[in-house]
């Protein structure tokens, strides 16, 4: 199949896939056939599709297996959560405009760093721009001085390990171990209300969609074939003269970016950010996703985040001490017998069909005496 056959068919799938999503899904649950309990539950799915997108641009595209792209997550997560704090006023238990929180903790006024959050704009913004400086100045050093391989993976392990301690900490006056929840308003609107949910459940949607165009777009670039000649051997990219150190570090700051965003749209429609979403287990559970759904491919790591998340959903209701058990048996099957993820399964039964059909024509075909 040639390559504009298969742009072609590409688009008419995620085109497919969008109008289900961003207009059929709400348009259902809308007159009652889809319940908000499930569509708030996708909309948490496509948020980590979006987690699930940044670990496979740099793990299959660049060869940079990162364990820390759960912090960027919860980063971005933490930053509109601050705003959405903000909003919610006089509502909260002691009946001032301050979090509950810093009244527990002592605090009689706002700490100088909440005041700008009272402005989306502000929390928006920040969603993007803390998560980019931590992963530029990380990336700029990780990356000058050569590190790749299982010590990059290390150091962004320590460095997600680091960060959720840091948040752990009540001193921080982030919530500590409790995080943020309790959220009343986004936009004037009411967070709990179902149009709410449905409004930010398209975002989510339209999100992923323009994210996943874009990184298919990037990918058909000079950037993407660099990306992937760095992933299949960077030492011959530093022989042909281009400084690879530059270009892994703009992918690491892009993912990251990706990945705070769908941390952002995550907070308000499952009602909470605490540390522990940003505890090195989560990253590697995001690894998983992409491992089972198909690496280097890009809908791989979408439709391994849902199956792998549906699958948990389930799990742990049916069988909540067995879940980790079915998770780590579902990675070593992966590994071992399916290295190419769900995405493959077709593309392997085409091959089998081929090759049965050329042996059953083998066969049929008369031996000539």
């Amino acid at each position: 199949m040639s390559a504009p056959t298969t742009r072609r068919l590409e688009f008419i799938a995620v085109a497919f896939i969008a109008v289900l999503l961003i207009v059929v899904f709400p348009l259902l649950n809308s007159y009652g056939i889809i319940s908000n309990f499930t569509l708030n539950l996708w909309g948490k799915y496509l948020c980590y599709a979006l987690l699930a997108i940044s670990v496979d641009l740099l793990w299959g595209y660049t060869g940079l297996l990162s364990l820390g792209q759960a912090l960027f997550f919860s980063l971005g997560g933490y930053m509109l959560g601050m705003h959405l704090m903000r909003m919610i006023g006089d509502l909260g238990q002691y009946k001032k405009p301050i979090p509950d929180f810093l009244i527990f903790l002592g605090w009689t006024e706002l700490p100088t760093f909440w005041k700008p959050f009272s402005s989306f704009p502000f929390a928006a913004a920040m969603v993007l721009l803390l998560p980019g400086l931590v992963a530029l100045v990380f990336g700029f050093l990780a990356f000058r001085s050569r590190i790749k391989g299982v010590y990059f993976s290390i150091l962004t392990q320590a460095l997600t390990y680091g960060g959720s301690l840091m948040f752990f900490r009540n001193d921080l006056l982030m919530g500590g171990n409790n995080g943020f929840t309790d959220y009343k308003f986004l936009l004037s609107a009411d967070v709990r209300d179902a149009s709410t949910q449905r409004a930010l459940f398209i975002a989510t949607a339209l999100t992923l969609v323009l994210v996943y165009l874009s990184c298919s777009w990037l990918s058909r670039t000079k950037l993407g074939l660099i990306q992937r000649a760095i992933r299949d051997g960077e030492n011959r990219v530093l022989f042909s003269g281009y400084a690879a150190a530059g270009f892994k570090l703009f992918i690491f700051v892009v993912a990251a970016l990706i990945a705070s965003v769908g941390g952002a749209l995550y907070v308000p429609q499952v009602g909470i950010i605490n540390p522990s979403e940003m505890t090195p287990d989560k990253s590697l559970e995001a690894v998983v996703w992409v491992a089972v759904g198909g690496r280097g491919t890009l809908v791989g790591p979408v439709i391994g985040a849902i199956v792998v998340n549906a699958l948990k959903s389930w799990a742990t209701r049916a069988y909540p001490d067995l879940w980790l058990f079915f998770l780590g048996g579902m990675f070593i099957v992966v590994v071992l017998l399916l290295p190419g993820g769900i995405v493959s399964i077709p593309g392997r039964l085409k091959t089998w069909w081929a090759h049965r059909t050329a042996a059953s024509a083998e066969t049929a075909t008369p031996v000539a005496s």
